[in-house]
């Protein structure tokens, strides 16, 4: 098999390449750097070998040679390996070491380029690294060099060049790296960045010149940029509605990508903490198998989620099966999940709760030869309020359960991203309710965010105050419900362990 020295990019894991993304998804084994996000880990299949090699300044938890064994030891085992490097795998990141000792030992590689932190992080900035008038040219240099090694830079010669310099690793060593560059020649009040972080929902940017950059707190990992093009702020990044603010997920593994996109989208750092996932019913469907052989005598069948409409589906030999059979679906994520299987819901009410259902739902037709039963596919659980009000218009309601939620166990990790998380979400009332029973109320972020109000009375029922309900009972509405909290007047909040709060 082959070695994929795949680049991850600089962090957002939206810069991931195609090529990058399909890799992953057949790995057999994944050996990842800390600049790698987990969202990126996310995209291996479950059952894949995850190996961390978290190299860092000043610390390393394997040795470059030991890395370099472990690729050529998994490649010769004829694993699918993806070695998964921060930016791009040849720029600053040792690739080249990695793909020379493949070479050397007859395994086959890949080489799989990245976006490098040098280009994204200056244009999450808003800094362009190069200005047809101001800059026609960029030189990208390590400022990790240690000069005892005889490895350091000629900075005044990178001082004459002109155009614009990009230092990466080069924190521990600014203010020296500073002098020389001023000693080359450079202005003192040449514009100077440093971008920490980039492309990241921490993403922070500190602005200054080449005589003050240094005067500021700079932490690792930063990209310092110098020359007139760091002086440009196109900001688009930072200003988005939610940029760093952290959001808790606590919808299934397999649906949480569904909110935490929209998420990252208006800027939030998405922390995905499933507090409970989806199995199958008690009796393990046969009472759905039965309900589907008999679906001809059904006028109706009623789905009030998408996981209950996907089982529903899967138990179906194909659409002829729905022939005469009518579809009323809750609200536009389960309509969108019957479409997905080619289906249209007859009915879809105004607004996305079983009371407004119930409002438009017809009444049952008079006459012989009209059935009148109705199949309501749910979760194990769930309110009265639908089987009983349509018992009350005159139908005959069969209650299906498709599925049960149980609880997730979190783990010491999820418990200190909730922690210091400044939002939650909450996109039903069993995630509530498994999310109390995990966390406890102490644990609960500063802004509840509920999709919808039965949902947000389940949250005040376990006694939490809800900030957000969504106007619009949908993911996107609950983002939009967020944004719009977020966007209001500032309030205070408890701020934890000095991070930089948002109006969340």
């Amino acid at each position: 098999m082959t070695v994929y020295l795949v680049g991850a990019g600089p962090g957002d894991p939206g810069l991931l390449t195609v090529r990058g993304a399909e890799l992953l998804a057949r790995a057999d084994v994944v050996v990842y750097d800390r600049l790698s996000v987990a969202a990126l880990l996310d995209l291996a299949p479950a059952e894949a070998e995850r190996i961390s090699v978290a190299k860092s300044a000043g610390r390393a938890v394997m040795a470059q040679a030991e890395i370099d064994a472990l690729l050529v030891e998994r490649g010769k085992a004829g694993q699918h390996v993806v070695r998964l490097k921060g930016g791009d795998p040849f720029v600053f990141a040792r690739g080249g070491e990695e793909a020379a000792a493949l070479r050397a030992a007859g395994v086959p590689y890949e080489v799989v380029p990245g976006i490098t932190s040098a280009i994204a992080a200056p244009a999450y900035a808003g800094i362009p690294v190069t200005l047809r008038h101001s800059s026609t040219s960029f030189t990208v240099l390590t400022g990790h060099e240690d000069p005892d090694k005889g490895g350091e830079l000629d900075w005044e010669a990178v001082a004459r060049v002109g155009g614009t310099i990009v230092v990466l690793m080069g924190v521990g060593r600014w203010p020296a790296i500073a002098e020389r560059l001023l000693a080359g020649g450079l202005p003192p009040d040449t514009p100077a960045a440093a971008v920490r972080w980039g492309t990241r929902p921490e993403q922070h940017t500190v602005r200054a010149t080449l005589a003050t950059l240094a005067e500021h707190p700079l932490e690792a990992p930063s990209v310092i940029v110098v020359g007139a093009v760091a002086a440009t702020d196109l900001d688009w990044f930072e200003s988005r509605p939610l940029f760093g603010t952290r959001v808790v997920v606590t919808r299934p593994a397999h649906q949480a990508s569904a909110l935490a996109a929209p998420l990252r989208a208006a800027g939030a750092e998405p922390v995905v903490v499933p507090t409970i996932e989806i199995a199958d019913p008690d009796d393990g469907g046969a009472a759905l198998r039965a309900a589907v052989a008999e679906l001809a005598t059904f006028e109706w069948v009623v789905l009030t989620s998408a996981n209950g409409a996907a089982r529903f589906c899967d138990a179906l030999r194909d659409g002829r099966d729905l022939a005469g059979v009518r579809l009323a679906a809750i609200g536009p994520g389960t309509a969108e999940e019957l479409a997905r299987r080619h289906l249209v819901a007859d009915l879809v009410p105004e607004r996305y709760i079983a009371e407004s259902l119930l409002e438009a739902f017809p009444l049952p037709r008079d006459g012989d030869g009209h059935r009148r039963r109705v199949l309501l596919a749910r979760a194990a659980v769930a309110r009265d309020v639908l089987p009983d009000g349509l018992r009350d218009m005159g139908w005959q309601v069969e209650v299906v359960p498709v599925y049960r939620t149980v609880p997730v166990v979190p783990d010491a990790e999820r418990r200190q991203e909730v922690r210091h998380a400044d939002a939650v979400t909450f996109t039903s009332s069993s995630t509530v309710e498994h999310f109390v029973a995990a966390f406890g109320a102490e644990l609960v972020p500063p802004v509840v965010a509920c999709i919808g109000p039965v949902t947000a009375d389940t949250a005040r029922r376990h006694g939490l105050r809800v900030d957000v309900v969504a106007d619009v009972h949908t993911v996107d509405g609950l983002v939009d419900a967020l944004v719009a909290h977020v966007a209001g007047p500032p309030r205070a909040t408890r701020s934890r362990g000095g991070r930089r709060r948002g109006r969340a």
